[in-house]
């Protein structure tokens, strides 16, 4: 999946962690885009069958999205948690794993992870 589209995974995600409810405005709103442009990436997401959006502009995910939402978002975790244990700020650290997150591969992933289960 491309980087655009793991960014609006990953911020559908987080603001299902937050409120009940997600539209195509919440997401524009975060992401600081145009709902024009919101709502294009989501129309690309629905026919991938990754989310699904209800009559009322509600945005949930299908079974396929939410475990693709779950993965993105342990990507950024694991990373955060790695950069921050290198001792560089909050700030960075999420912003670095955000980039990161979506050129990473598997391996290296593991790897990191490993190393940060015996710590």
């Amino acid at each position: 999946m491309l980087e655009s589209g793991e960014m609006y995974i990953e911020t559908i995600y987080l603001l299902k962690g937050q409120k009940d409810k997600v539209h195509a405005i919440d997401v524009a709103n975060e992401l600081g885009y145009a709902k024009s442009s919101v709502s294009r990436a989501l129309n690309i997401l629905k026919g991938k069958e990754i989310i699904a959006i209800a009559s009322n502009g509600e945005i949930d995910f299908t079974d396929k999205g939410l475990s693709i939402a779950q993965e993105i978002y342990e990507r950024h975790k694991i990373l955060t948690d790695f950069l921050l244990s290198l001792g560089l700020p909050k700030d960075v650290a999420e912003n670095d794993a955000c980039r990161i997150e979506h050129v990473i591969s598997n391996e290296t992933l593991n790897a990191i992870k490993n190393t940060l289960n015996k710590k």
